[in-house]
């Protein structure tokens, strides 16, 4: 489980890091007014950046047990995870609920 952990780490950073370059590149491809051969060109220059770098491939994962299912986003956390330290008095001014 731990080496998925990581391997999101990794696409994050290389999101980051090609964040403004991937911008760029696809305001440029759609550009109408850009010939032919140059919009092929920055397809090709797009192409050419990494996969893992896209951000459609950075899972949200809980920062505790790493689950990538059922997250919630303002913690951050697992429906587990979030649930047991609720249960254990570690989030202050929230309760379990139960019914």
């Amino acid at each position: 489980m731990k080496y998925l952990t990581e391997k999101d780490k990794k696409r994050r950073s290389l999101f980051y890091k090609n964040e403004k370059k991937r911008i760029i590149l696809k305001a440029l491809l759609q550009n109408e007014n850009l010939t032919r051969n140059t919009r092929w060109k920055i397809a090709i220059k797009l192409s050419t950046i990494s996969r893992d770098s896209s951000p459609s491939r950075i899972r949200n994962r809980c920062v505790i047990s790493g689950r990538p299912r059922s997250v919630q986003s303002f913690f951050k956390m697992s429906r587990i995870k979030l649930r047991e330290s609720l249960s254990t008095g570690n989030m202050p001014g929230m309760t379990k609920s139960s019914w």
